[in-house]
């Protein structure tokens, strides 16, 4: 795969992260992640494994988050695995940073979370 699909690939995977979460759809989001990922939630705490990932999210649902969107979204390449992603995020109710996701292909060829670490700054 080139570079340029591999980016894309990673593209692809936050952006059906996204569209998941916006519908309010935890297991959609969790399937995003690899089977083993680790999830660094700041404050929250850290989450490993597909089925906490999931937990995490409905959590977060139920309490009536929605609307995430991205800004000032920075690509860079990790060493020919895959790419991490930076950026800014604003939420209906809150508001943060990711400070590195790590993008890459899964075994079925699907960009997927293999790590993640983000925080929620502050509430609007």
């Amino acid at each position: 795969m080139s570079e340029d699909d591999l980016l894309q690939a990673c593209k692809d995977g936050i952006a059906t992260w996204q569209h998941a979460f916006n519908n309010q759809d935890a297991a959609g989001c969790a399937a995003q992640y690899q089977e083993d990922a680790v999830m660094q939630a700041r404050p929250f705490g850290t989450f490993t494994g597909r089925d906490e990932i999931q937990a995490f999210w409905q959590n977060i649902i139920d309490q009536g988050f929605a609307e995430v969107d991205y800004t000032e979204v920075k690509w860079e390449p990790a060493d020919g695995e895959g790419y991490i992603l930076s950026s800014r995020w604003t939420m209906n109710k809150a508001f943060g940073v990711v400070h590195r996701e790590l993008w890459v292909l899964d075994t079925d060829g699907v960009a997927r979370l293999a790590s993640d670490d983000f925080e929620v700054q502050g509430e609007r």
